[in-house]
């Protein structure tokens, strides 16, 4: 299964709380209310992470902390560009766009803290916070649309 998405992953704050119910791409979330003073920082440092990324077979990572990461050979094509942010010496949240695989998506969680560090997603466009769940179904379902097959054009 594919997830498609445009995130930023943030270290699930204490004071997170269930927000209203959003319908985005054909799917009901349950969305999550969270002020962005309450974001901690993710359980890892900037250099840390861009280690653990630039391990990863085909992953390309910058020293600015901009990476990009793509499938083998004779698999879906997939790819997720991404950017790492900091402060204070500490990861604050990463920028995800792209599509991979649910257990290549982990294997990328994994290098950012996760699951040790539970996280949350702030779709990009609608500016709403998921808990992973939610995102999963929502990532789902977007990778779904893009590969639905396409009604034939009129005369074509």
């Amino acid at each position: 299964m594919l997830l498609a998405f445009h995130v930023c992953v943030h270290a699930r704050p204490d004071a997170a709380i269930a927000g209203p119910r959003r319908h985005v791409a054909g799917v009901e979330l349950e969305t999550l209310a969270v002020a962005p003073a309450d974001l901690p920082p993710l359980g890892t440092s900037f250099e840390e992470a861009a280690a653990e990324l630039a391990a990863l077979p085909r992953m390309y990572c910058e020293p600015d902390g901009s990476f990009v990461w793509v499938s083998t050979a004779g698999e879906t094509t997939w790819q997720v560009d991404g950017n790492l942010y900091d402060r204070a010496g500490r990861l604050l949240f990463v920028d995800l766009k792209g599509c991979c695989s649910a257990p290549e998506f982990d294997r990328l969680l994994r290098a950012l803290g996760w699951p040790e560090t539970p996280v949350i997603f702030q779709l990009v466009r609608e500016a709403i916070y998921l808990d992973e769940g939610a995102f999963r179904r929502h990532a789902a379902a977007i990778a779904a649309q893009a590969n639905a097959p396409r009604p034939a054009e009129p005369g074509a």
